[in-house]
């Protein structure tokens, strides 16, 4: 077992002095014998990165690239999707969630609400958040994609235009499929796009617990509350992907995203994660004194249990993968540089696309959104990757769709037009 000395020692040793640091700078060669002999004696499915949240810049990497199973990381994945549902108007907090059969039969961990009941979208969030209810991934997934297995392909695509290159998702929950897969590098351009597209959702994440039908419910991520600074995201777990986490916290007005996967136990992989970020947040620090330093590599992966590892009880139960087996491909050197996140589709389009058009005005906000969401379903070709929002006028709000291009903007109230709707273009303020 590792004493809290020496981890402070290895955190120390972690920060490598560089002549000059720039994004293409390598870690300072500092190594400890002892984990290079741990290393040696077996495969791990560690992987591991910490990342600027701002600028993208990776602060340390291990095995960053290689395939990993997600587990209930996953689940970000569909609080992202339910997020934009949200955003663009075509869900509401009150919104009814009906569990199907399929969604109530999955494995736990779950609220356990019967088939052929109901939860509101709040609640489905707060138990995907806190408890990673696999049947209130399921059910959210029904309601918004149709059938589980579309909502995936939602969100395999997504993934892909948030420059998720090595990431396929199977299911809404993370439970076991060895198709489904992602490396330590897409959860953090994941982290980052919630972070950046839904920041008024993000708290969600940070929630320690909530009240369910007369219960408390309690957050799986157990470095909410004691480090300082942590404010969220996600843990997992199953047999085969090990004790994952992503994780974020802000200090001094920086903050940090750390990914840790396949850790050998629950209380391993939050103090690798902790020890991460702490030895972030000192390099981001000394780096406004003037110092150049990076993180070093290779000194924080954690030893293996002897033997398989055990979930403890009040660990989050994802199911059982032990029969599946993931093939760990040499990882490549660490690489320096940014963690990229593909432009959403709003701000890819506000570069060329100043236009905008409105489709109605109404005497109140979710009116408003009610048209918006009759016209993304019927004209969805003709507003595809506009922002659609309700926007106050005096007493009134106007339904509008901005980040068109002019052609876009006056084909869409053609179209509008032709069906006998309401359509005015707005050019550039």
């Amino acid at each position: 077992m590792i004493t809290a000395h020496a981890r402070r020692l290895f955190l120390a040793l972690g920060l490598a002095a560089t002549t000059a640091f720039s994004t293409a700078a390598t870690p300072a060669a500092a190594q400890i014998p002892y984990f290079q002999n741990l290393l040696a004696a077996s495969q791990t499915k560690y992987a591991a990165i910490v990342v600027d949240a701002k600028s993208g810049e990776i602060l340390y990497a291990k095995h960053a690239d290689s395939p990993r199973y997600p587990a209930s990381i996953t689940k970000i994945m569909t609080l992202y999707l339910t997020f934009e549902a949200l955003a663009s108007g075509k869900l509401h907090p009150e919104d009814r969630v009906v569990v199907s059969p399929h969604a109530a039969a999955q494995a736990p961990t779950k609220l356990g609400v019967r088939a052929g009941d109901s939860v509101s979208v709040d609640d489905a969030m707060n138990g995907m958040a806190t408890k990673s209810a696999n049947d209130m991934a399921v059910a959210m997934a029904e309601k918004l994609g149709g059938t589980e297995s579309r909502f995936a392909a939602l969100m395999t695509l997504r993934a892909q235009e948030l420059g998720m290159q090595n990431t396929h998702f199977v299911n809404a929950s993370g439970l076991p499929d060895s198709r489904q897969l992602t490396t330590a590098r897409d959860i953090a351009i994941l982290s980052r796009a919630v972070m950046r597209d839904y920041p008024q959702y993000y708290k969600l994440f940070s929630l320690q617990e909530f009240r369910f039908r007369g219960q408390t419910i309690a957050n799986h991520n157990h470095l909410l509350g004691r480090m300082p600074g942590v404010d969220g995201l996600k843990t997992g777990f199953t047999n085969a992907s090990g004790f994952n986490l992503a994780v974020s916290a802000v200090r001094d007005n920086r903050r940090l995203i750390a990914v840790v996967m396949g850790g050998p136990t629950t209380a391993q992989r939050d103090q690798n994660a902790e020890d991460l970020l702490l030895t972030g947040f000192d390099v981001m620090r000394r780096r406004g004194l003037g110092e150049k330093i990076v993180v070093a590599q290779n000194q924080f992966e954690p030893t293996e249990l002897n033997g398989p590892v055990v979930r403890p009880p009040s660990e989050q139960g994802d199911g059982d993968q032990a029969q599946l087996k993931i093939e760990l491909t040499s990882a490549p050197a660490a690489k320096a540089g940014k963690v990229e996140i593909a432009p959403s589709r709003r701000e890819a389009r506000a570069t060329k696309a100043h236009w905008a058009v409105q489709v109605g005005e109404f005497r109140s906000k979710s009116d408003a959104h009610r048209q918006i969401a009759l016209v993304e379903k019927k004209f969805g070709e003709h507003v595809d990757g506009a922002r659609g929002e309700a926007e106050k006028a005096g007493r009134k709000y106007k339904a509008m769709f901005s980040g068109l291009t002019e052609t876009d903007a006056q084909g869409a109230c053609r179209a509008l037009k032709a069906r006998r709707l309401a359509c005015i273009v707005i050019g550039p303020v």
